[in-house]
């Protein structure tokens, strides 16, 4: 017999910003669940140090972080459920959602937190060398690299943005684009061109992430050059891919209004285009993706559920008093 799990909130989702709906839902006594998807805790457990999350005065490791999330959210009620969504019905409430094992989980609210991935180059050296020198984060990281020499790969508005954040860290950064111009806004253009710490290299592709030291960490890049073919070499401590993100929403195509693959939500809320539907996180920030923006929207979700279910509650029982 297949199972089913009900609950009055159904989070999709356990990184920041579903452990922080998580949290305000429970202590709201809406005895939430969390599916915690392909990736528990989300991005913050493939990041080493973290020294941006308020709170903590020494450096923190992600992977701790989020197990101290889930703690939390489990001691004020939380359930969380270690399983992958592969189909959802959101034509109707309660909302239906189904795992890969059959499992239905059916909620009266749905919070979205399913966060996004930054894109990778997958060249050699680059998973082996993350967190010891490579990064898809210059917010997150970009403070490691004090008068370090760092380079940016990517051509895009990220990657210039990416790039002027680190000269507030570096003197010595380097723009890595495979081609001979960029995409990004001229204004943002007009900035980097004009900024006496940045240097573009053109034409160039990463081939490899190359390490060294003891410990082992990035010394340098290898790089090929996409119109005539030749390596070359940079030595550089840090290395900032920055060729874009990726929504996890690919299970809502169709079902919910998106703006470049990113959950639209109403302004200044958490509210998708459907009732009763929420989105929090990197799911639907594609400006700050950051681990305490996310955790803000995930409370902001909870609260637009909490309120949601409050003036239903009050719809039914004014019908039922008339």
């Amino acid at each position: 017999m297949t199972a089913t799990h009900s609950t009055r909130m159904l989070i999709l989702g356990s990184g920041p910003a579903g452990l922080s709906a998580a949290i305000y839902g429970a202590r709201a006594g809406m005895a939430p669940i969390v599916v915690q998807g392909m990736q528990p805790g989300g991005q913050l457990t493939i990041t080493t140090d973290v020294e941006n999350y308020p709170g903590f005065r020494d450096v923190i490791q992600g992977p701790w972080l989020m197990e101290e999330m889930q703690a939390q959210a489990e001691h004020v009620g939380a359930q969380m459920m270690y399983d992958q969504i592969v189909s959802v019905d959101l034509s109707q409430r309660p909302f239906r959602l189904i795992g890969d094992g059959g499992t239905v989980y059916s909620g009266d609210t749905l919070v979205i937190a399913t966060g996004a991935q930054a894109k990778w180059l997958h060249v050699e050296g680059e998973s082996h060398l993350g967190g010891k020198g490579v990064s898809a984060c210059a917010t997150c990281d970009g403070f490691f690299y004090r008068g370090k020499k760092v380079v940016v790969i990517g051509g895009g508005n990220t990657a210039v943005e990416e790039a002027l954040y680190l000269t507030n860290h570096s003197h010595d950064v380097t723009l890595i684009h495979r081609r001979d111009s960029l995409r990004a806004e001229k204004i943002l253009q007009d900035r980097l061109f004009a900024h006496p710490s940045i240097k573009v290299v053109w034409n160039k592709a990463v081939e490899r992430f190359v390490g060294g030291g003891v410990p082992e960490g990035l010394v340098g890049v290898d790089l090929i050059d996409t119109v005539t073919g030749e390596k070359s070499h940079i030595p550089t401590d840090g290395a900032f891919v920055a060729i874009g993100h990726q929504p996890a929403t690919s299970l809502f195509e169709g079902l919910l209004p998106m703006d470049e693959g990113y959950l639209v939500v109403e302004k200044g809320t958490s509210r998708t285009s459907i009732p009763g539907v929420f989105a929090a996180g990197d799911v639907s920030d594609k400006v700050y993706r950051q681990a305490v923006t996310a955790a803000g929207m995930g409370c902001m979700a909870a609260l637009d559920a909490e309120r949601f279910l409050g003036e239903e509650d009050f719809e039914t029982l004014a019908k039922a008093a008339e």
